[in-house]
């Protein structure tokens, strides 16, 4: 028999398999009926779809597009923006989102009202000798602004920018310099070349982590029960199995939850690497290799005939 190990572990993995299927069937604590009948319901579906997903698309948008700022701050030549940079993703990689989510939902505690206009108005009327001079344009109370889904949104994206300005940042640097510099010569300015010449190119480097990182966004949903935001694919599940006091089966109804969320990602990912691969790796060198062979075919075709 060739390769007896892998027939060995092929075996090994049959076996537990096996006994892994056996025990959804006959394991009566699933609640498969209980599951199934509760995991559809109304309050679960709006969390599915207002804050799991919702929170995740507008997360990564927000997220995304302060990435690349931040990443362009960090390869800029001007050290005060490349030291601001290096701060922020230094602070918001260090700390744990659950942590970020949880300083978010309290920063009312900080200001109970925010007020825009000139600073310090009490103390300059009191130069002056004017009582309660107020210099405020406007203002709004903190709770009516910082609700449960804009404190989760600040948390995840702040969090989720600290990590696309170094995945942008590496795609960016993994494209050639010396094409920068002929779009340059050519007198292309450095906005027309990041839009024109990197990015187009860099997109092979940074889709694939940022697929991963959008994957990660859709399971860190789950975290934002500390804000705390009830509106939340998690957080309803395990308010049902509390009440009903089936825990686990609604917990496994938030696995077969985020399975399926995340497999319509995983296809999503390779459709998108697939597309803006072209021209790179394997597939193009088979491509170009099987353009020659062709030519040569052809050339060769074509010295027999004037032979």
């Amino acid at each position: 028999m060739r390769h007896p190990g892998r027939w060995v572990a092929v075996a090994v993995l049959a076996v537990l398999a096996a006994m892994f299927v056996h025990v959804l069937v006959t394991n009566d604590n699933f609640q498969w009926s209980f599951m199934v009948d509760h995991m559809f319901r109304p309050p679960v579906i709006e969390g599915l779809l207002r804050g799991t997903v919702t929170m995740t698309i507008c997360a990564m948008l927000l997220g995304v597009s302060l990435g690349i700022v931040v990443a362009i701050m960090r390869l800029s030549s001007n050290p005060i923006l490349r030291v601001v940079a290096w701060l922020y993703t230094w602070v918001f990689r260090a700390v744990p989102r659950l942590v970020l989510l949880a300083v978010f939902g309290n920063l009312g505690i900080l200001w109970s009202r925010i007020e825009f206009g000139v600073p310090f108005d009490t103390q300059i009327g009191q130069l002056f000798g004017i009582d309660n001079l107020q210099l405020r344009v406007f203002g709004f109370s903190s709770r009516d602004v910082l609700t449960g889904f804009v404190a989760g949104l600040l948390g995840l994206a702040l969090s989720e920018a600290a990590y696309m300005a170094e995945i942008v940042r590496a795609g960016i640097q993994s494209v050639d310099e010396g094409q920068t510099e002929a779009a340059s010569a050519l007198g292309m300015s450095r906005a027309q070349i990041l839009r024109r010449i990197v990015l187009p190119q860099a997109m092979r480097v940074i889709i694939p982590p940022t697929g991963n990182e959008t994957i990660a966004m859709l399971k860190d949903t789950s975290l934002l029960l500390a804000v705390p935001y009830s509106v939340e694919l998690f957080f309803q599940l395990d308010a049902v199995g509390k009440r009903t006091f089936q825990i686990f089966p609604m917990y496994v109804a938030a696995v077969l939850w985020y399975l399926f969320l995340t497999s319509i990602l995983l296809i999503g990912q390779y459709f998108l690497e697939r597309h803006f691969a072209k021209g790179y790796g394997r597939t193009e060198r088979a491509r170009l290799r099987l353009r020659s062979i062709t030519a040569e075919a052809g050339g060769g075709g074509g010295t027999g005939g004037d032979t």
